[in-house]
């Protein structure tokens, strides 16, 4: 049953514009879920790091014990020594054993699939 030259079409209901868009996220996988190896196969999520530091200064050692005080530190070192600790935009604080210019690298566009050559 189609619609004559002057019919109109009925406004679609808000509800099932809002069931039409959840589905269509569900099939797209959001661009901003890059994930960054910090080492020994953990992951983090490359839009939420906010910075990339070296453990052995005082400042970075008070971060450390302030993040494990508060319940934010997130140890993915597999029991080797901290390298690098990432700071994150949630506020958890990130110890990796990878070296920062390592982490640094990966987080470059030429460096997310570890290979180093441009995509």
């Amino acid at each position: 049953m189609g619609r004559g030259p002057g019919q109109r079409r009925k406004p679609e209901l808000p509800e099932a514009k809002l069931a039409r868009g959840l589905a269509e996220q569900e099939q797209t996988p959001h661009p901003a879920l890059r994930m960054l190896n910090v080492g020994y196969g953990n992951l983090v999520v490359i839009s939420r790091v906010i910075a990339v530091v070296a453990p052995h200064s005082l400042p970075m050692r008070r971060l450390r014990e302030e993040a494990s005080n508060r319940g934010k530190l997130v140890d993915a070192t597999q029991g080797r020594r901290t390298r690098s600790i990432l700071v994150t935009d949630s506020d958890h604080v990130i110890l990796s054993a990878l070296n920062p210019e390592t982490i640094a690298g990966r987080l470059s566009p030429e460096g997310s699939e570890g290979s180093g050559a441009p995509e």
